[in-house]
């Protein structure tokens, strides 16, 4: 089946998405049978052209979402047909997946997911071992669809089943027994909860924690479940964030773990029940990575808060890069700073994506929780709290994301025109306008005019333009958007109701 514009329509970032499932009002099924056969042939032929190769191994898996076994039966016959060898490895993690061209040396692979997204939605994830796709190789995949080319039919291909997620969890296990100094029950009298949204990540209880003593009572939401009964899969969801931290409380458990449908994202509950996700991860994370990296540089997106730079400068002395939203964002600049001789041991979104120098840069939730669960465990014996690593970190009193809709067609060029308003406003009036902005315009003001900033940009992909304010005091993020309010107030290209709506 030809596509018509595939790329404007299933192209997300560096992932394929779509409906795959009917169920929700307005929305109809994009992801058919037809069309995710002609992706997997299209692809076929892209890796083809990619290796120089007839004749690739790609391994397949799949997250708990209800449709992941038709996408994967699909996948896998045309793959077959091309004269691929397919590992099927069945429900696995997106991470686990990467890690198959590592272990077992395949030249791709391929994870069914839409991360967070509702149940009904679905999408496909790639990978070479060179890391995942880029926007760009996605666009050439749905136009090779567009342009109906696809491999051809050849001999010799089959399908394998490995229990791949067995040899990934047995590595994080090693892990943890490094750090603990070895032995047969290296976290017994630990006591951790785990929340899995009903995704990928229960084998973490089962696989990694249970055979190394750990106490996992109080974990909850294991079971693989696309429906997502209970809440959604997401550590940024207030809803789902407040799951986890009353299952500590309940526990009584030394840390809390929660994970996102696919497990390439992570947070993580404190023994008092109070989570450690967002600015408090970032901190955390940037501690963790800067041990034997001294003087190092932390690469994050461009919301993070103003304590969270003075806490990696000046409490760990390392350098904070604020760079622009998206995981891949952030992973590919800190590849490119270490390509460029910085010294650059992580790259973390305050959405939880978090990649490590030392793993590849894939941004992989259970090894940040593994590497975080090994350091709580060496503080216990210790007598000592994981909190103490972030205890320094200045908090903000008020944190708010507003979206403003743009109205005007061409939306990129109407929203880089309202930043360039603001850009000049701020500059003729004397604003503090940040200078190492990579991303929007972000401005700071003093004490009694907000003591924050705003950071107004627009979205990458969507015509939107999100606005995030910070205060250092109660009541200060009103008075920031009223500084605002008085720039854009007249502004015919954006929808403004959330920010009336905010001041009233």
């Amino acid at each position: 089946m030809m596509l018509q514009e595939p790329w404007k329509h299933l192209k997300s970032g560096t992932d394929i998405r779509g409906v795959a499932l009917e169920g929700a009002p307005g929305q109809s099924v994009d992801l058919t049978d037809e069309i995710i056969g002609s992706i997997a042939a299209a692809f076929a032929l892209w890796l083809q052209n990619k290796t120089g190769k007839k004749k690739n191994t790609v391994a397949i898996g799949r997250d708990s979402r209800l449709s992941g076994p038709r996408i994967m039966a699909i996948l896998e016959k045309e793959l077959v047909q091309a004269g691929f060898e397919v590992i099927l490895c069945s429900l696995a993690s997106t991470p686990a997946m990467f890690m198959t061209t590592v272990d077992l040396k395949t030249d791709a692979a391929v994870q069914i997911t839409a991360s967070h997204h509702p149940w009904n939605r679905n999408g496909l994830k790639f990978f070479l071992p060179s890391g995942g796709l880029e926007g760009d190789d996605i666009k050439e995949i749905l136009t090779l669809c567009q342009e109906g080319k696809f491999a051809p039919a050849a001999e010799g291909g089959f399908a394998r089943e490995e229990a791949y997620m067995d040899t990934y969890a047995a590595g994080l296990r090693k892990m943890i027994s490094d750090g603990l100094g070895g032995g047969e029950l290296p976290l017994k009298g630990f006591s951790v909860t785990v929340d899995a949204g009903n995704g990928a990540g229960g084998f973490y209880v089962e696989k990694v924690l249970k055979p190394l003593g750990a106490n996992t009572e109080g974990s909850e939401f294991l079971e693989p479940d696309g429906s997502f009964p209970n809440h959604i899969p997401n550590p940024e969801n207030k809803t789902a964030m407040e799951f986890a931290c009353r299952a500590v409380k309940r526990a009584g458990a030394d840390l809390g773990i929660i994970f996102d449908t696919d497990v390439d994202r992570a947070g993580c509950v404190d023994s008092t029940g109070k989570e450690i996700n967002r600015n408090r991860l970032v901190a955390l994370a940037s501690v963790i990575a800067l041990e034997g990296n001294e003087g190092g540089s932390i690469v994050t997106d461009s919301i993070t808060s103003s304590g969270l730079k003075v806490f990696i400068e000046e409490k760990l002395g390392g350098k904070h890069l604020r760079f622009k939203r998206g995981y891949k964002n952030v992973i590919n600049k800190a590849v490119e700073m270490n390509r460029d001789g910085i010294n650059t041991p992580l790259a973390i979104e305050t959405s939880g994506h978090a990649a490590l120098r030392e793993n590849y840069f894939l941004d992989d939730g259970a090894y940040l929780a593994t590497r975080i669960l090994t350091k709580a465990a060496q503080m216990k014996k210790e007598g000592r709290d994981l909190v103490e690593l972030i205890a320094e970190l200045e908090e903000p009193a008020e944190s708010v994301e507003l979206r403003f809709d743009i109205t005007e067609a061409d939306f990129r060029t109407a929203g880089e025109a309202v930043l360039a308003r603001l850009e000049a406003y701020g500059k003729e009036n004397g604003w503090a306008v940040a200078d190492d902005s990579f991303e929007g315009v972000r401005i700071s003001f003093g004490e009694g005019e907000g003591d924050g900033w705003f950071l107004l940009r627009l979205s990458v992909h969507d015509p939107v333009m999100p606005l995030n304010l910070e205060s250092a005091v109660a009541g200060g993020t009103k008075l920031l958007a009223k500084k605002l309010w008085e720039v854009l107030k007249d502004e015919t290209a954006l929808n403004l109701a959330p920010l009336e709506e905010f001041l009233a």
